[in-house]
């Protein structure tokens, strides 16, 4: 998607979250590399922004009329409840009802007593709830399939597993369990949406966080290699944290001289050399004209160019 117009006619779509994610990434790219459609995204927003404050409240007549229609509605559909024995009533009776022998109900109601607390036991295990991430081992929190992350009104993390059944877990990103399976599903996820939102969380943690998790920083750079541009995208703000890492400056190099997309080999350029400032960097510098000699997009060769100008260095190799 190159064309500016087809950009800004999916910028309401985005700010909706109605975009697909490999629509989404293609739209991402192209507002990495357009200033104009940046712009056009920031009016977009603004406007969405304008909308949002006006709040339109229906008057307390038309509620009522409402609330009278559906009543009504309700009263000619449905009819007089009939009540309904099911298994378990049927059961109950069978054991303390009046066709049951006078002697054998002290034992009808031991054996229901004896049910209420085997089934209180077996609840938390059974349950489709949302149990807290502490009864989950460290091993079943990374095995497990990761379907969704989002967030809760409260801030705290909700991830879906797909197990036998689905089963939320909550946490928040101190939770070492909530981590664990959030580093297992950016690697492991069949959906690109749910490895970018996992990148963008992480990268979250650790920008609120103290100190650098060298496995997170792992994640990161095994992201780097996601065949989803837009995951690529989110690794890279990641990385940020790690810029000055040999590791993170290694695999940016490599993304440098073989990632297919121009907006994360810009982002690339960018995190190469931000962090050394006007220090000349031999081996990025060779990296550079490296490029320059493969490279046929005009906004990362002028980028590249810009790098080298402002280190006295060649745009060619010698």
């Amino acid at each position: 998607m190159n064309s500016c117009t087809e950009v800004r006619e999916q910028l309401s779509m985005l700010l909706y979250g109605e975009l697909s994610f490999d629509e989404e990434g293609k739209v991402e790219e192209h507002l990495e590399t357009c200033a104009d459609c940046r712009a056009a995204l920031e009016r977009e927003q603004q406007l969405h922004a304008a909308f949002d404050r006006v709040e339109i409240q229906p008057s307390p007549s038309l509620l009522r009329e409402c609330r009278t229609t559906l009543a009504e509605s309700i009263a000619l559909q449905s009819g007089p409840p009939v009540p309904r024995e099911g298994l378990w009533d049927k059961f109950v009776s069978f054991l303390t009802g009046p066709s049951t022998g006078a002697w054998l109900r002290p034992a009808g109601a031991m054996t229901l007593l004896a049910l209420g607390f085997f089934g209180a036991k077996l609840t938390p295990f059974l349950s489709n709830g949302t149990p807290a991430v502490g009864v989950m081992g460290m091993a079943d929190a990374t095995s497990a399939k990761v379907r969704n992350v989002e967030t809760s009104p409260d801030g705290r993390i909700l991830i879906v597993l797909d197990e036998t059944r689905q089963k939320t877990v909550s946490g928040n990103l101190a939770d070492s369990n909530i981590r664990a399976m959030l580093m297992a599903a950016a690697r492991q996820s069949d959906d690109p949406g749910v490895r970018a939102q996992t990148v963008q969380f992480l990268t979250t943690a650790e920008a609120g966080s103290d100190t650098s998790s060298l496995e997170v920083r792992d994640v990161f750079i095994s992201a780097l290699r996601d065949k989803n541009a837009g995951v690529r995208l989110k690794a890279m703000n990641g990385l940020k944290t790690f810029e000055k890492d040999p590791a993170v400056r290694s695999a940016l190099a490599s993304v440098l001289l073989t990632d297919e997309n121009p907006g994360v080999r810009t982002q690339a350029i960018d995190l190469l050399t931000e962090s050394i400032g006007p220090t000349v960097d031999p081996e990025i510098v060779g990296k550079l004209q490296e490029l320059m000699v493969k490279e046929n997009n005009p906004y990362v060769r002028d980028r590249c160019q810009s790098v080298l100008a402002s280190w006295n260095a060649s745009s060619e190799i010698y």
